[in-house]
């Protein structure tokens, strides 16, 4: 589920030395540290602040007819972040719910939901112990970090959205460790929505690494990845006593998919995001941290009948094809399984994991298709 490792703001500060790292030292002299240009960091900050401003405009939402807020709402007895972005307030509201778990999607995901803003009024939360949240409530939270918890965050969330938009139902969208919670909010309050959506649905945790590992070698055996199929015997299939063998597991998977490059891209896209700063960049960083130590082991025993298996409105899997983080076989024994008033799986083709930001046109060419009518009266 945790398909990527943090990456440090360690990085961010090469940027500010002046030649990346200080010179070498002499022989027995102690490494060097990098060393702070404070000219340089200025010069990225204004950079940065202007890049933040041009997007700001580019991506303006006309308050007449549209909605733009972000702001803290009191939700679960403490403040969480939220960002409602819509360019016509008449459309239905989808809340979307992010991975990780922590990791948050509304520092760097401006531009990629930009085209779903004219459909849906779009709904970002940094969930508890994530991002924004986390910097307001710190680590006192930890003893309240239980999915419980989480997912009656979320039904709260949701009645804040109907009351303040003025909408019966929402749509929920939920990626990766977003569907855990999502499934559990539906399950409870299915008259709150009128569809589920999940993502890189998490299936059947307790073979989710084991169908990844054959899936993965496999497809290293099919293109003849030598460095693959190397990695992959090593560690051997799981479970694992280390975190050595997850990490491979991980590497292949976003190898495989093609997310590398996505992934690094989010750290530019949230470096420049209207509204957002280096801080939120190390925010996010530090709250995914905490996050999953708090709850991957709440996590590792689940099924699918935890997950749910009767349901009480549409439910939708959009998943793609390739996707070795919650490998898709899994997906497809689960949808199986489900009974509901509707369903419906979309593969989506040449996409992996993250195929909601990779494939995004076609994403929302599906949402507005198959979800967007069951909930445009709503």
């Amino acid at each position: 589920m945790r398909a990527h490792v943090s990456l440090s703001i360690g990085v961010l500060t090469a940027l500010f030395s002046t030649s990346g790292w200080a010179q070498a030292p002499e022989s027995g002299a102690p490494p060097s540290k990098p060393a702070f240009n404070e000219a340089g960091y200025r010069h990225l900050d204004e950079t940065l602040t202007a890049l933040r401003a041009r997007n700001a405009k580019a991506f303006a939402i006309d308050p007449v007819r549209g909605i733009d807020e972000g702001s803290y709402v009191r939700i679960g007895g403490i403040e969480q972040w939220i960002t409602i972005r819509g360019e016509d307030r008449k459309n239905p509201v989808l809340l979307f719910l992010h991975g990780g778990p922590g990791d948050v999607t509304n520092p760097w995901s401006f531009a990629i939901f930009a085209p779903w803003e004219k459909h849906f009024t779009v709904v970002q939360w940094d969930e508890r112990g994530a991002g924004r949240t986390f910097s307001k409530n710190g680590a006192a939270i930890a003893s309240t970090m239980t999915l419980d918890r989480m997912a009656q965050d979320g039904i709260e969330l949701s009645e804040y959205l109907r009351n303040h938009l003025s909408k019966e139902k929402i749509v929920v969208v939920a990626h990766s460790f977003g569907t855990v919670l999502g499934l559990r909010m539906v399950r409870a309050r299915p008259d709150l929505y009128s569809a589920y959506v999940g993502t890189g649905e998490v299936a059947d945790e307790t073979k989710n690494y084991s169908a990844a590992y054959e899936a993965l070698l496999k497809r290293a055996q099919v293109s003849g990845n030598q460095r693959a199929l190397a990695d992959l015997r090593r560690i051997g299939p799981p479970p694992y006593s280390t975190g050595e063998g997850y990490r491979v597991q991980w590497k292949w998977a976003n190898g495989f998919e093609g997310a590398d490059q996505f992934l690094f891209s989010t750290i530019g896209f949230a470096l420049v995001s209207p509204g957002c700063s280096v801080q939120d960049f190390k925010d996010a960083e530090e709250g995914e941290v905490f996050s999953a130590d708090r709850l991957v082991p709440q996590l590792r025993s689940s099924t699918p009948k935890q997950f749910g298996l009767s349901f009480k409105l549409p439910v939708f899997f959009f998943q793609g094809d390739s996707d070795f983080t919650a490998p898709t076989a899994l997906v497809r024994q689960y949808f199986a399984m489900l009974q509901a008033p509707y369903k419906k799986l979309v593969l989506i083709p040449n996409a992996g994991h993250f195929a909601v930001f990779m494939r995004s046109d076609v994403f929302l060419k599906e949402l507005v298709a198959r979800v967007r009518p069951l909930a445009v009266r709503r």
